[in-house]
C-alpha cells in the first residue's frame, strides 16, 4: 500500500481543512487516506480567504471554478459603533494601498465545500473512507485509526483536523487552554439596496463585532457578535423586524436591507493546545485554534497549517511522522497562531470591557492606524502574510541607506 519513499499520510476530518490537506498532501507526491463523512448539513455561512489562502486554492485547482461566485475585498473599514465616551474616528485599508488589487474573496462555505469535496474525490492519489475514527493507537513507529466499519489506517502521519473538539488531539494527549466567551454569533446573509463596493466593515459594538462582507451582487453577509440571549431573541424575530434591526445597526450605509432565509448561531470560545504536535499527531485547522469570527484569520491561518506541514512533510518523505518533523512543524506554527489568536482575543475582550484603560488602548491603537499610512499598510501586509509587513519594512529601511 506504501511507496517506497513515500510514507502514507492519513488525514482525519472532512471540512474544509481537511478537505485541503487531503489534496494538498497528494498534489505533493504523498499516498493519502482521507476519513470521514461527507458533510451533509447545509453551511450557510460565507468564508473570507486572503489572497495566500487563494493562491494554495489555485495550486490544487480549486479556485477557477469558484471565483465567479465570489466577491473580491477591496476595502475593509473599522467603525466604533459603541456609545463609550470615548470612541475612535472610522479607520479605512484599502487593498490599492498596499499595491494589490484585493485583499481577497469572500465565498459562500455551499461553493467552497463542493469544490473541495470534487477535487478530493476525483484526486487518483487519495482513498477517501466515509466513516469515522472509533480509537487512535499510536506507537513510536506509526499511528493506527481503527474506523466505526471496522477497518483500520496505519500512516506515519495523522492530520488532526478534525474540529474544535478533536478526538485525535486528545488521543495525542495534548491539552489545551479554552474560555467561552459571554457572545454569540448570528450569522446570516441579505440582500441592500446601495451597492457594497466591495467595502466589508466591521462596526465594533459593546457585545462585540457587527462584521459585514460583501457578496456577489447587491448582497451581503453578517456575523453579527451579542449576548447568547440576544442572538436567540434576534433569531426569533420574523424578517421585516430583523432586516429593520440589522439596517439601523447600519446606519442605513447599505439602504433598504432584506435578510434571506437561514438563520445560524455560533456560541463563541476561544481553544489554544498547549503544542501542535505530538506522537505522530500534527494539528491543524480548528484542532489547533479556535478564536471569535473577528478579522477574517480562521481558515486563512488552517490553510497556513496545512501548507506549513506539506512542506515540512516533503522534507521529511519517508517518516514525516518523527519526532523531528513534528518539532519542526511545531516551532514554525508556534508564533503565528499564538500572535493571531492572542491579538483577536485582546480586541474582543477590549470591547467588552467597561474598564476605561482597556476601551482608550482600543481607541488609541486604532487611531494611530487610522492615522498613519505606514503603520496601515505594516498591518495589512501582516494581515495577509506573516513577516511580509516586516520584510517590507526592511525593504523601505534598505532603500535610502543605499
Amino acid at each position: 500500500m506504501e511507496h517506497e519513499q513515500t510514507a502514507l499520510i492519513l488525514v482525519a476530518g472532512t471540512g474544509p481543512a481537511g478537505l485541503i490537506a487531503a489534496a494538498g498532501f497528494a498534489t505533493a507526491g504523498f499516498p493519502v487516506t482521507l476519513v470521514g463523512p461527507e458533510a451533509t448539513v447545509p453551511d450557510g455561512r460565507t468564508t473570507a480567504l486572503m489572497n495566500p489562502a487563494l493562491k494554495v486554492l489555485d495550486r490544487l485547482g480549486v479556485l477557477e471554478d469558484i471565483k465567479s461566485k465570489a466577491a473580491p475585498l477591496k476595502i475593509m473599514r473599522i467603525v466604533d459603533a459603541t456609545s463609550r465616551l470615548i470612541r475612535s474616528s472610522v479607520v479605512t485599508f484599502r487593498a490599492s494601498e498596499i499595491d494589490e488589487d484585493q485583499f481577497g474573496l469572500n465565498l459562500p462555505n455551499s461553493v467552497l465545500n463542493p469544490a473541495l469535496v470534487s477535487i478530493v474525490a476525483a484526486h487518483a492519489g487519495i482513498e477517501w473512507r466515509r466513516s469515522m475514527v472509533e480509537s487512535w493507537h499510536l506507537d513510536a513507529g506509526r499511528v493506527r485509526a481503527v474506523l466505526t466499519d471496522g477497518s483500520a489506517v496505519e500512516a506515519s502521519l495523522a492530520v488532526a483536523a478534525d474540529g474544535r473538539l478533536s478526538p485525535a488531539r486528545q488521543a495525542a494527549g495534548i491539552s489545551t487552554s479554552a474560555r467561552a466567551y459571554p457572545q454569540a454569533a448570528l450569522v446570516l446573509n441579505f440582500g441592500h439596496s446601495v451597492d457594497h463596493a466591495f467595502t466589508s466593515t466591521e462596526f465594533h459594538t459593546e457585545t462585540g463585532p457587527f462584521t459585514q462582507v460583501p457578496l456577489p451582487g447587491n448582497r451581503s453577509s453578517l456575523v453579527w457578535v451579542v449576548k447568547p440571549e440576544t442572538a436567540t431573541e434576534l433569531a426569533a424575530l420574523d424578517d421585516a423586524t430583523l432586516s429593520m434591526r440589522i439596517e439601523q445597526q447600519m446606519q442605513s450605509m447599505l439602504g433598504r436591507v432584506t435578510v434571506e432565509p437561514g438563520r445560524q448561531i455560533y456560541p463563541l470560545s476561544a481553544v489554544t493546545p498547549l503544542r501542535f504536535a505530538r506522537d505522530r499527531i500534527a494539528l491543524v485547522g480548528e484542532a489547533a485554534h479556535v478564536f471569535p469570527p473577528i478579522g477574517a484569520q480562521g481558515l486563512n491561518l488552517g490553510i497556513r497549517d496545512v501548507d506549513d506541514l506539506i512542506g515540512i512533510a516533503s522534507e521529511n518523505r519517508s517518516d514525516p511522522g518523527a519526532a523531528k518533523a513534528l518539532a519542526a512543524y511545531d516551532f514554525k506554527r508556534r508564533p503565528d497562531i499564538l500572535a493571531r489568536s492572542s491579538a483577536v482575543n485582546l480586541l474582543n475582550m477590549s470591547l467588552l470591557s467597561d474598564m476605561l484603560p482597556a476601551q482608550m488602548a482600543r481607541v488609541a491603537g486604532l487611531g494611530v492606524l487610522g492615522g498613519f499610512a505606514p503603520l496601515r499598510a505594516f498591518f495589512m501586509r501582516e494581515g495577509l502574510r506573516p513577516g511580509s509587513g516586516f520584510a517590507a519594512l526592511a525593504g523601505g529601511l534598505r532603500r535610502p541607506a543605499r
